[in-house]
């Protein structure tokens, strides 16, 4: 879309929500690029800074999210994604202080050469220019997106859920009373308000207003972005995780190590949802760890060999091996070996992250190279699949695909690369 068309529609009152914030975006996106590490650094600590002093008027707004949810009926694990508390604010604070205190990505020299002819090349990382973000629920997002994108200079377009509406108004009306007080335009950091469907097919389609999309959020939201946009896109995956229990694994870290994938927050991304138990261990050990799994409000399903063990759970029929539930609900299966293993993987996984709790190095290194995954666990758990616990202060999301970036999306995700060429008046003959 050429500027002038560009602005043209931007004056009009006929132009959309979605429209005009974008290209206040735009516009502000050049202007962003040029603040300095050391600007950029002092907006995010004020705006940790604003966070925590309105964390009481954030609560407020968030506790009516949750009683519209409620009203609803809203899942429980839904409303856990949604709810905030004084720890949680103060964690979303402390996300932007510890992207502040990360290197600066933006200018990094990432190779550098002469050619024969005396021309001197350098390759450096630059912003992508403006992001579009449409995601669901959890308000905390909202944050970690505004954090990463300004830190790298990036303009970013936020369109978050109508479950988390009033949180996000709030956090974004803060984070833009912090951002007045600083060198950093406030026009970068955009919320659309419109929580409809059409408000995130209008994003798809904004070609020369946002460079890249990245959906956050479940499988159909993030399968219509990926197959509907001409936006170029980041795609974060569904999280169908796996945790292999082989022969030979411990039982204590075995049992500690499901739970906490399971349980610690089942309703984020990187939780397990299938339990695979190779047959010897499951005859020693499964009916023990299941028990530990009803006590914490588990509810467990099973295929045939593991109901003979434990009559007492229900059977898991075949599409739910392919369900992403965020909830305490749990499937688990025995395999005989490794290689029964690796293929119910690969036939239910979402490449996001698999776990292998084993003894047995040659099993370990072989799921470990064998798995087609974003973050592939030899004995820990994948609820470390998580930009804060991987250093990067927070993540815009965990990609699944292979181009551009895969797994937890921290600052150097949102940079891409251009050539920069000096020369002494060389020309091509």
């Amino acid at each position: 879309m050429s500027q002038s068309i560009i602005d043209t529609l931007s004056s009009s009152e006929q132009v959309s929500e979605v429209f005009r914030k974008a290209w206040l975006a735009k516009a502000a996106a050049p202007r962003l690029a040029l603040l300095s590490t050391e600007q950029k650094n002092q907006a995010l600590q004020l705006m940790a800074d604003a966070l925590v002093e309105e964390t009481s008027s954030i609560i407020t707004a968030n506790a009516q999210d949750l009683h519209r949810g409620r009203e609803n009926g809203t899942s429980a694990s839904l409303l856990d994604r949604i709810a905030l508390n004084e720890t949680r604010v103060a964690a979303m604070a402390e996300g932007l202080r510890e992207v502040a205190l990360l290197p600066d990505p933006v200018g990094e020299e990432l190779e550098s050469f002469e050619r024969p002819n005396g021309l001197s090349i350098r390759k450096v990382r630059v912003p992508l220019g403006v992001i579009g973000m449409i995601y669901e629920a959890r308000p905390n997002v909202t944050v970690d997106a505004a954090g990463l994108c300004l830190k790298t200079g990036n303009a970013v377009v936020l369109r978050g859920g109508s479950a988390a509406l009033e949180s996000n108004r709030r956090i974004i009306e803060v984070l833009h009373e912090a951002l007045a007080k600083t060198e950093m335009p406030a026009d970068a950091l955009q919320l659309i308000l419109d929580p409809s469907r059409s408000s995130a097919d209008e994003m798809l389609k904004l070609n020369g207003l946002l460079d890249v999309l990245i959906p956050r959020g479940g499988a159909s939201l993030i399968q219509n972005v990926v197959r509907n946009a001409s936006v170029p896109v980041i795609e974060t995956g569904a999280g169908i995780c796996h945790t292999f229990v082989d022969a030979s694994a411990d039982p204590d870290m075995a049992l500690r190590i499901a739970i906490n994938a399971k349980v610690q927050r089942p309703s984020v991304c990187n939780s397990m949802e299938t339990l695979l138990v190779h047959r010897d261990f499951a005859a020693l050990h499964l009916p023990v760890i299941a028990e530990q799994f009803v006590q914490q409000n588990v509810e467990l399903r099973g295929d045939a060999a593991v109901r003979e063990l434990i009559p007492a759970i229900s059977q898991a029929a075949a599409p739910e091996w392919d369900a992403e539930y965020n909830d305490y609900i749990l499937n688990i299966r025995l395999v005989n070996n490794i290689e029964e293993a690796l293929q119910h993987i690969a036939d239910h996984g979402t490449k996001h992250s698999e776990c292998i709790v084993t003894e047995d190095e040659v099993n370990a290194v072989r799921f470990l190279n064998e798995i087609d995954a974003a973050a592939v666990y030899h004995n820990a758990s994948t609820r470390f699949t998580d930009g804060f616990e991987f250093g990067f202060g927070a993540e815009i999301g965990i990609s699944t695909q292979k181009l551009h970036v895969r797994g937890p999306m921290g600052l150097p995700a949102l940079t891409s690369t251009k050539y920069v060429i000096v020369g002494s008046g060389q020309i091509r003959g």
